[in-house]
């Protein structure tokens, strides 16, 4: 069934100029694209104005690109709703339980990326840059993402830290954070009440605050967070997943790469030197 803006287009073609033609085709050919790409993105492939792309969709009867969006985002959720749990009735065999897996991780992957909108990498990558300090933070297992994500970053930039989330040394921790410092939280459901806690404590330290957590979470993360960065993470119920977010930290660290390359090298080759140095590798 062809979504509400493609049947808008359809019927105001006759009225589209030649520039805004252009955009339109762009949209026919790849119905997805207007929730992947930013409007700047789309007026790039279309080769058209910033301007031209606002009026087109004005033309079709949108105050502008993101109430575009935003439809075709929640058509898209009403045909697929979003389910963290996913049930399985076929036999517990190791075959399929291997094809089950693949498929159920590769979706969670594909949906979360396809949604992720390159201006939040970009804004994530602007808070970091500017960060005097970098914490990560995750409570039960996304404390272990939160060590692994401190290890990722910190080989791309100095004071890059972990607070433990299982409450060994917290007020130590938090009384080293400052203004513009980075927090970038890893959550999902469920959630310690102590998380409410530290999130009023660094948003009093003015920290800025980057969440990686589960779809059905974004809203709520949204109120304390600069940036909220959702993931799919459905599972059968028995072991939560945290591929997409694991994969959501190292994009983060290839955008912020991209921004800093000659910084980032110098990193990795000081590291690399000092490893050598102390002949810790085999």
């Amino acid at each position: 069934m062809a979504s509400r803006l493609i049947l808008r287009i359809h019927e105001k073609q006759a009225k589209l100029t030649s520039a805004e033609k252009k955009i339109a085709q762009v949209i026919l050919e790849n119905n997805d694209i207007i929730e992947t790409h930013t409007a700047t993105e789309l007026a790039n492939m279309a080769q058209v104005s910033k301007a031209t792309t606002a009026r087109f969709f004005r033309t079709l009867g949108y105050a502008d690109f993101e109430e575009a969006r935003l439809q075709a985002r929640d058509e898209r959720n009403r045909k697929q709703p979003y389910r963290q749990t996913v049930v399985s009735t076929a036999p517990n065999v190791l075959g399929r339980a291997i094809g089950d897996h693949l498929e159920l991780e590769l979706r969670n992957l594909t949906r979360s990326f396809e949604e992720l909108s390159s201006h939040k990498l970009i804004e994530t990558a602007d808070i970091l840059s500017s960060a005097p300090r970098i914490w990560f933070l995750g409570f039960g297992a996304e404390d272990g993402v939160a060590r692994v994500g401190r290890a990722m970053l910190s080989r791309l930039r100095h004071d890059v830290h972990y607070i433990s989330g299982i409450g060994q040394d917290w007020s130590s921790d938090l009384a080293m954070a400052g203004p513009r410092d980075a927090l970038i939280l890893l959550t999902l459901d469920t959630r310690p009440k102590i998380m409410r806690s530290i999130i009023s404590y660094a948003r009093t330290s003015r920290m800025r605050i980057i969440t990686i957590t589960e779809h059905g979470y974004e809203q709520q993360a949204a109120r304390f967070s600069e940036v909220v960065l959702p993931c799919h993470v459905a599972n059968y119920g028995l072991l939560p997943t945290h591929a997409t977010m694991l994969s959501m930290i190292r994009l983060i660290g290839i955008t912020y790469a991209g921004k800093h390359p000659e910084a980032v090298k110098q990193r990795a080759e000081t590291l690399d030197a000092i490893i050598e140095e102390l002949d810790m590798m085999e």
